[in-house]
Order: structure tokens, then C-alpha cells, then sequence
């Protein structure tokens, strides 16, 4: 297992994506509610090629993220990622490092404006969430999807039928040259405790990291 920084570059902007159908959002709503029974906080996947069949659009939202992409100089690096349809009502503060420590995420939000932020708790970047928001950032940046002004994650604040976001995740390579360079990523900085690790763990101080679901400290 290979050792690495964790990345405090958080890469986000706007993309021009039409809005998802009635239909499709109705989907959506059903799969997150009734099928997937999503839980303030939670985050899951949805089913991607059953909303391709009703998404003529679809091609038109990966296409905008690539251009945006290689407006960043990461080239074609979409076309070797893995990729998929995710749901959140909100999301706790947490980290994704280990079960995704050799990745980046690339995330483009499909819903519209719920009063909403992407917020690092660490870096302290807070991104509204809208309709083409783009955001590239390293799985090891403790991170939460929390109501906007909020000063943090509060499952009061998502009790209604319509506050779920729909978004599409890519796994970048963290070991990619052109994302490495955009995120400032320095490798084997701890080898001698990676070799006695069987999984990937985000450490802090000498010990993993515990993130507090509520406000996000670490």
C-alpha cells in the first residue's frame, strides 16, 4: 500500500447542464424514497442505466464535466474513470478515504438550488449546491452536505418529500499525472507505517482520523 498526502485543493465551478425531465426527477424521487428508503444523512447509489434510457441528455452532462475537465489540464481522464449515479438527503460529515484512498471524486450535481452546501470542514470551502455545480476534490477531505448557513449537519433540516440531490460521481485516479499535479498530491510520505496496513485509513497526528459527524472536527 502506497502512502500520500491528503489534498487540501478543493477544483469547483458552474457547467451549463439542461435540466433533468419531470419524469426522470420523479424517478429519482421514488427510488430515493421508496426503494433505497434514504435517511437524512444518507448517500446511495441509484440505478444509472435505467436513467439513461429516459435521459437524452445524459451524453450533454458527461460531455460538459469533460470540457471542464480538460479546462483544468486533466485531459481525458473522465473516459478511464469509473463512474456513477448517487443520491443524498444531506450528507454527514465523513471522509472517504478508506474505501476510496486512491482516488479522487469529480461530482456533478443534477438537482435544483435546495438551499444547500458542499461544505470541507477542514479547508473551509462551502459550495453551493446548484444545478451544474462541478467539484473535484481529494476522498480524504472530511466533507458534508449541510443546509446553507447552517454550522453544520442537522437532521431536522431534512424532513420534507423533495430535498434529496441527485448527482453523477467519477472516481479519478489519485495516481493519474494530470490529477496528482492539480492536486498538489506528494506520495510516500509515511511508507513505514503503509507497509503495516491492510486497508486504506486516513491518519492525523499519528493516529486515524475520526471526523464528527455533527461539525466535521477532526
Amino acid at each position: 500500500m502506497r502512502s500520500r498526502s491528503v489534498s487540501d485543493v478543493v477544483l469547483f465551478g458552474k457547467v451549463d447542464v439542461p435540466a433533468p425531465s419531470a419524469r426522470l426527477m420523479a424517478d429519482w424521487q421514488r427510488d430515493v424514497f421508496l426503494h433505497l428508503t434514504l435517511e437524512p444523512g444518507d448517500v446511495d447509489v441509484l440505478p444509472l442505466a435505467r436513467a439513461r434510457m429516459r435521459w437524452p441528455d445524459y451524453r450533454h452532462c458527461v460531455q460538459a464535466v469533460a470540457d471542464w475537465t480538460q479546462q483544468l489540464g486533466l485531459a481525458e481522464v473522465l473516459d478511464s474513470s469509473e463512474m456513477a449515479l448517487m443520491a443524498c438527503r444531506g450528507a454527514r460529515y465523513h471522509h472517504d478515504g478508506v474505501q476510496y484512498g486512491g482516488s479522487a471524486f469529480c461530482n456533478l450535481f443534477l438537482s435544483e438550488d435546495q438551499g444547500l452546501d458542499l461544505h470541507f470542514s477542514v479547508t473551509g470551502h462551502r459550495i453551493p449546491l446548484v444545478r451544474g455545480t462541478v467539484v473535484i476534490f481529494d476522498t480524504g477531505q472530511p466533507h458534508a452536505v449541510i443546509e446553507r448557513g447552517s454550522a453544520g449537519f442537522d437532521v431536522e433540516h431534512f424532513s420534507g418529500q423533495d430535498d434529496a440531490q441527485v448527482f453523477l460521481t467519477w472516481e479519478l485516479s489519485i495516481e493519474d499525472a494530470h490529477v496528482a499535479r492539480a492536486l498538489h498530491t506528494v506520495f510516500d510520505v509515511d511508507p513505514a507505517t503503509a507497509l503495516l496496513l491492510n486497508e486504506g485509513q486516513v491518519w492525523l497526528n499519528g493516529a486515524p482520523l475520526n471526523v464528527c459527524p455533527a461539525f466535521g472536527c477532526c
